[in-house]
């Protein structure tokens, strides 16, 4: 896809000068940098769910409504002031892919004002979730430490990714979600196998370290009821919602690139505008509509317990709101990831459709739509796949179903990219000719 694909602008990494020390880090490093990135990302990822829990469902905000526009307000221009004067960075140029990588050159001087606006960004209801705050940060973490230990840059993207596998892998559930990532992706070259080796022992330390301690993690986060076994009517569903994946893929696309040319031709470069504009609209929604308030992980629930309370169109509803809601808070500033307000969209979508068709399994909707729409996202479908199964808690029949509807999406999704090159081409030799 095209925005959703785009590299955010590479930040300036503090140059130091090459010397005859640098080299490959050594084994502890590696185990050192993974027990720094994992405690760093519990406490911060504490810290916020301690401020989420205290700020907004205190009865001064319940009892008080007009108050939720009022913090929204507050926390978002926290968001342009930590940018406009303390150099936070944003994923305005970035996509999903771009979310679990953190920045490709992280400048750890601009740590403060990525903290700050991380915080903001994760209380100001608007909808992104938590994992670019946590690749930024502990990106710029791992960039001050190799810098100090003198890790060579031709191995400091493995080392970086090292630590980012002990922040995700822990916080996901998955020994294995960051390597799975590293190795579709490509990371590496000539490194590759010494990148995933690294991956791999800094991933298991992070996952072990959020196991043993017994910290929340978002594997088996939807627990849905295993499928007994497959039917013909099943496979030819997963055939269809890989499609409907490919659809809901392409609306984010178009509404991520139509809110980045909106905000960059009213407001270029003034951000903290930029910033308060997006939360005036943020607020007026969510005052009527709080259930698409922040990234959606505690809000999918009601939906998910009683989708007939709802109804079709309110869920369809819910979902399309939440996906413009993540385009908007995206493309103008807000530090964030687009995963977990995607899966809440395709969670919604999936839970429509369970009440059109009552007679097939909900979670074959929801699983299937989810691994279509990331495959089609992130280009990697087997990150897609281990991301949904771990969240979703996929049995071995509905495996095979979300690997059909990925597939199709993956398909459609080449053959897409394919065309859109060829048009690109046919307007390139269009202008010359004109020229």
């Amino acid at each position: 896809m095209t925005d959703t694909h785009e590299s955010p602008p590479a930040a300036t990494e503090p140059a130091t000068p090459a010397t005859e020390q640098e080299g490959a880090p050594k084994l502890w490093q590696i185990v050192g940098i993974a027990l720094v990135a994992i405690i760093f990302t519990a406490i911060f990822l504490g810290i916020n769910g301690f401020l989420s829990r205290t700020i907004w469902p205190n009865d001064f905000f319940t009892t008080r409504r007009w108050t939720i526009p009022v913090g929204v307000l507050v926390f978002s221009l926290i968001v342009g002031l930590a940018q406009r004067y303390l150099r936070a960075p944003t994923v305005i140029h970035g996509g999903v892919v771009n979310a679990f990588k953190g920045k490709d050159e992280s400048d750890y001087t601009t740590f403060p004002g990525a903290l700050l606006s991380s915080y903001a960004s994760l209380l100001s209801g608007a909808s992104v979730g938590p994992e670019a705050p946590v690749g930024i940060l502990v990106g710029d973490v791992a960039a001050w430490i190799r810098s100090k230990l003198r890790i060579s840059r031709r191995t400091a993207q493995g080392f970086d990714l090292a630590a980012l596998a002990s922040a995700y892998n822990g916080i996901i559930g998955s020994p294995l979600f960051t390597g799975v990532l590293a190795t579709e992706l490509g990371v590496g070259g000539s490194n590759a196998l010494a990148f995933l080796a690294w991956n791999l022992l800094a991933g298991v330390i992070g996952f072990l370290f959020y196991t043993l301690l017994g910290l929340p993690v978002f594997a088996k986060y939807i627990s849905f009821t295993p499928i007994n076994q497959l039917t013909v009517s099943y496979v030819l569903w997963a055939i269809v919602l890989g499609f409907i994946g490919v659809l809901v893929a392409l609306f984010v696309a178009i509404s991520f690139r139509f809110f980045q040319t909106l905000t960059e031709r009213i407001f270029h470069d003034r951000v903290i505008l930029r910033v308060l504009a997006a939360a005036v609209i943020i607020a007026i929604v969510v005052f009527f509509v709080p259930q698409v308030m922040f990234a959606g992980e505690t809000q999918i629930f009601p939906m998910i317990d009683n989708p007939a309370s709802y109804g079709v169109l309110a869920l369809l509803g819910l979902g399309i709101l939440k996906l413009l809601l993540l385009a908007l808070s995206f493309k103008s500033g807000y530090l964030g990831g687009p995963t977990f307000p995607i899966l809440f969209s395709c969670t919604m979508f999936g839970l429509a459709l369970s009440l059109l068709f009552p007679g097939v399994p909900v979670s074959i909707f929801v699983l299937c739509i989810e691994a279509a729409t990331l495959t089609m996202a992130l280009g990697a479908p087997l990150t897609s796949i281990l991301l949904v199964v771990v969240i979703g808690t996929a049995d071995a029949n509905e495996v095979a179903l979300l690997v059909l509807s990925s597939l199709v999406a993956l398909i459609v999704g080449e053959r897409i990219k394919r065309l859109m090159a060829q048009r690109r081409a046919r307007s390139a030799k269009t202008q010359q000719a004109t020229a």
